[in-house]
């Protein structure tokens, strides 16, 4: 995208198709893992074991357990909070505000796409 007017870039997200989606979700890797894969980021998978890094929640971590391209916001198993009702509900975050420590390397996919470029 071209612009750097802020409500044309909110739009862009808001207005994204789903295979830009996509590289919306994504996050750092932890500095072992930047090491060891040689990249900086990696996108999201669900089962991945993250560290929140801004918020309220600083400093925990967990495994990601549903990722919503519709709202561009990933939810975390250990991450929860009560509504007025009572209701426990998980708390949902942006991917730019998590670090990735162990990422699931069980899809071959994902594999290649950490091993492209070497």
């Amino acid at each position: 995208m071209k612009t750097k007017n802020p409500r044309k870039q909110r739009k862009a997200r808001y207005n994204a198709p789903l295979h830009k989606r996509q590289k919306l979700i994504a996050a750092h890797l932890s500095p072992e893992l930047r090491k060891q894969y040689k990249r900086r980021s990696l996108g999201l998978r669900k089962s991945d074991e993250v560290k929140i890094m801004k918020g309220k929640f600083k400093g925990k971590t967990g495994k990601i357990i549903k990722i919503s391209l519709k709202k561009l916001k990933v939810y975390i198993d250990t991450i929860k909070r009560k509504k007025v009702s009572g209701q426990e509900v998980f708390v949902p975050f942006d991917a730019s505000n998590l670090m990735i420590i162990s990422p699931n390397m069980d899809d071959a996919k994902r594999k290649k796409i950490v091993t492209r470029g070497k």
